[in-house]
């Protein structure tokens, strides 16, 4: 491989010092997204990359073979919203899923084009919401996949517009409220420098009286005088009672109500602080439902009255197990679904909480869905895994019986693949869950291009679902492997802490010994061992590749967050806290931060993987400034040929609402560049 002439990247003298430590930052100046150094630098990147990019003779093979297999008819599981069916549909190669509807069987219509709101199809539908009696709706625009939205209401019998379009809505859902109008989240713009970058540091709930101003939106909740950096709103469907969450970071939260029935009804606590997480689920009069994880690490549902609804009054219903639990609701019956090892188990019981019915599955992957309204007599969920396309079946409540409704319409044979559970041990001895998928019957030779995709955070479960795109590896005889780090939330709250703050380190040296398992039992080596992660997945990817460059021929970080001594400067970062400390809570949480945080981590004259950076311009949650400094500072430092990309979205955010064009465009530049770097070629397929 020749020789890459990168950009030349300025540096300046920028030092900050924390607890007496003086710490480098000569790339700060590309914290500045609207700065014209920081533009000129973006396209200088981007053309060495795509320069590089177009050089690998089997880009455009790959990229037919995405579309070829991209093109087929995706639909979503149904609705109901009064007499209309709704489901999502994407013909196949559309930017933006469409919205139909139908009456019972008849022809289903256009609700809401999405791919009709921009030319080139960036503008994205971020969500949906209709009043009890369906003849209002309220739904979310995203532009150019920002955070930031723009909300706006129809009357969905001839989709004319009611009232304004608000805007500056964020991390907001819409809870309806009569047909009188609704309650949504935001912050205060950033008055000053960058919109995309500025810190976004107090949420507040509104009002908004359908036909009124946005500049006459009632304060409800948050503020001066209850400031809280998330909030949510949501309302029982007999439109009673509306629950409050608020919180500091992504874990942990506050529950509040209102009894709306009651004109004049304060905002009452149910559970302050923000040790626990929990949630109103539902009610039955003035019976509330609560899931909590209050003396309960892997979850149970709680009822209390809510004349009385402190914690000292909560009674059981479903207690606590070994498995996580979460919990929905339809056709006037809960839904537990427990994981176990990240799969999925799903019961249904009465709102008593008697067992009726243990749902059978298709198989071992991922079930999801479970919600209907209280007077429905069925519901609809979805099923996948890593070689299962996603399936919707439809549930009969009373019977517990499924039947095939939708099965999809994807190009791939389930029976020429493989997908199984292991456990390997990581560095302290924890044993860890990872599925490995592969096509039958390849040669444990060590020298299967190998894909190991990771994330470890924040409480998040990753379970077996199908990908398109990862059909392009498992055609080439490849492997992917998925392992269930600590971090996240497979095996409860308890699992979650011990990959947060000064045990961080556990992800890290969970996702080296997956690599290392992979080695061993031969499925991989070195040379054809591939690393994968976005966000705080990109994180991981940082921290790998800096502690153990020679282990991976690749690396892939995807919007990460790679400067930990600033991430909480940013947009929501201080939200994040939880998960990771900050460098100003202590000496000792900034040493640790400073040892791993892939920016700080990279040093002069090491041989890293090869590596393509991918981040967007619009990314308004993981700022591209992390991806931008780590890029800059990895070219400086790479030693050796392997090269050192960084591929910089236009008109695109976090990863939400990207168009169909942009995902197939991206994830071809992926496996091009990793299949290119371990010296690969790209069989056709049939």
């Amino acid at each position: 491989m020749n020789t890459i002439a990168y950009p030349q990247t300025k540096k300046e003298p920028v030092t900050d010092t924390y607890f007496g430590t003086a710490v480098s930052d000569p790339y700060r100046w590309l914290e500045d997204d609207r700065s014209a150094e920081t533009k000129a630098w973006v396209q200088a990147e981007n053309k060495v990359t795509q320069h590089y990019l177009e050089a690998i003779p089997y880009r455009q093979d790959i990229k037919k073979r995405l579309e070829t297999l991209w093109n087929y008819e995706k639909y979503s599981a149904p609705f109901k919203e009064s007499k209309y069916t709704y489901f999502y549909k994407n013909d196949g190669l559309q930017n933006q899923a469409v919205l139909y509807r139908q009456v019972d069987d008849g022809e289903p219509e256009v609700f809401l084009d999405p791919n009709t709101f921009s030319a080139d199809g960036t503008t994205s539908l971020a969500g949906i919401s209709f009043t009890k009696d369906g003849s209002l709706a309220a739904y979310q625009l995203s532009e150019g996949g920002s955070d930031w939205r723009k909300v706006i209401v129809i009357k969905t019998g001839d989709k004319a517009i009611v009232g304004d379009t608000l805007i500056d809505v964020k991390f907001s859902d819409i809870a309806w409220h009569g047909n009188d109008g609704f309650y949504y989240s935001s912050y205060d713009k950033p008055k000053e420098g960058s919109q995309l970058s500025g810190m976004t540091q107090h949420h507040k709930l509104y009002y908004h009286k359908l036909g009124t101003s946005q500049r006459e939106d009632k304060l409800v909740f948050g503020g001066e005088t209850t400031p809280r950096r998330y909030i949510g709103a949501w309302l029982t469907e007999d439109q009673r009672f509306l629950a409050i969450t608020a919180a500091n970071s992504t874990s942990g939260n506050e529950l509040y109500i209102r009894d709306l029935s009651k004109p004049g009804s304060p905002i009452v606590p149910v559970i302050t602080g923000f040790d626990t997480n929990n949630e109103l689920v539902d009610n039955q009069g003035s019976t509330l439902y609560i899931y909590t994880n209050l003396n309960a690490p892997n979850y149970r549902l709680v009822t209390v009255d809510a004349a009385n609804p402190g914690q000292q009054n909560w009674k059981d219903l479903i207690p606590q197990t070994r498995q996580v639990l979460t919990i929905s609701t339809g056709g006037g019956k809960l839904f537990t679904h427990y994981l176990k090892d990240a799969i999925s188990q799903v019961k249904q019981y009465d709102m008593n909480g008697k067992l009726e019915h243990e749902i059978q599955l298709p198989g071992v992957g991922t079930a999801s869905g479970f919600h209907a309204k209280k007077h429905e007599k069925n519901l609809y969920f979805t099923f996948t895994s890593y070689i299962y396309p996603a399936t919707i079946f439809k549930y009969d409540i009373a019977t517990g019986r499924s039947v095939l409704y939708k099965k999809s319409g994807v190009k791939f044979n389930p029976g020429l693949y493989e997908s199984k559970q292991v456990f390997y041990t990581s560095k302290d001895g924890t044993r860890i869950p990872m599925i490995i998928t592969h096509k039958k019957g390849i040669p444990l030779n060590g020298k299967n291009p190998t894909l190991l995709y990771g994330y470890g955070g924040f409480n998040v479960s990753l379970t077996p679902a199908f990908s398109v795109s990862t059909i392009i590896l498992l055609e080439q005889g490849g492997v992917y492997a998925v392992p269930n780090l600590r971090g996240g939330g497979e095996y409860g709250e308890e699992w979650h802490i011990a990959g947060t703050k000064l045990h961080k380190q556990n992800v890290f040296d969970d996702f080296i010994a997956a690599a290392e398992y992979l080695i061993s039992n031969h499925y991989t080596s070195s040379a054809y061992l591939a690393i994968s992660g976005g966000s705080n997945g990109g994180l991981l990817v940082g921290a790998a590749m800096t502690q153990r460059p020679e282990l991976f021929r690749v690396a892939l970080p995807a919007v990460g967050v790679l400067d930990m001594l600033r991430y909480h400067q940013f947009t929501a970062g201080a939200g994040w806290a939880y998960d990771y400390g900050t460098a100003e809570d202590s000496k000792e949480m900034f040493d640790y931060l400073y040892r791993y945080s892939p920016y700080h981590a990279l040093k002069n004259g090491v041989s890293y993987p090869a590596t393509l950076v991918t981040t967007a311009d619009h990314d308004d949650r993981v700022v591209p400034a992390h991806s931008f400094k780590f890029a800059a500072r990895l070219q400086e430092y790479q030693h050796g040929t392997a090269p050192v990309l960084i591929r910089i979205e236009t008109k695109a955010g976090h990863g939400a609402g990207k168009s169909t064009a942009q995902i197939i465009d991206e994830q071809t530049d992926k496996w091009a560049f990793m299949l290119h770097n371990m010296g690969l070629d790209f069989k056709q397929q049939d």
